[in-house]
């Protein structure tokens, strides 16, 4: 099956708020309460939100399209120092086909394209797949934040990888 990954274009930010809030729901909505998870979706992934992130001239969203079906999207932020993967997310119906890693890979031939050195990015401590897949792509551990989710102070795990 052919994969694509294009920009997502400013007028585009429907289908993205929509999967964005599919994705992240089917990802995480078990493993938080239901305040939190509204709490979430109601400010960091509303549709001003992400209007406001798709004018960034410093990011870019890239939809991913398996044979012509949305099966996923991404958003990378372009540093001075390195290219951040802030989101990668597969809808469940499109999971283990290679996806992710394929948008890993366009990660590292963005960054290169850029003369970034580096690729960082943060994965939830608890989110043990995601942790086991980017330790195979390559990954390292150099630090952790906090991220928010509503009013649940969570610790995310800082990764990096060298080009």
């Amino acid at each position: 099956m052919t994969t694509t990954i294009t920009p997502v274009k400013p007028t585009e930010y429907q289908p993205l708020h929509d999967i964005s809030v599919e994705t992240f729901t089917a990802t995480f909505g078990a493993v938080n309460t239901p305040e939190n998870l509204a709490a979430y979706l109601a400010h960091d992934l509303s549709r001003e939100q992400l209007r406001r992130e798709l004018a960034d001239p410093d990011a870019q969203f890239f939809f991913i399209k398996q044979a012509g079906q949305l099966a996923g999207f991404g958003k990378l932020l372009y540093h001075a120092a390195d290219l951040e993967i802030q989101r990668v997310y597969i809808r469940q119906a499109f999971q283990h086909q290679g996806l992710g890693r394929k948008f890993l890979e366009f990660a590292e031939q963005e960054a290169r394209q850029h003369q970034l050195p580096k690729i960082i990015l943060g994965v939830w401590e608890h989110n043990d797949n995601a942790r086991a897949f980017y330790r195979f792509m390559g990954y390292h551990r150099y630090g952790e934040h906090t991220f928010d989710l509503g009013s649940d102070h969570q610790t995310d795990f800082l990764l990096e990888k060298e080009l």
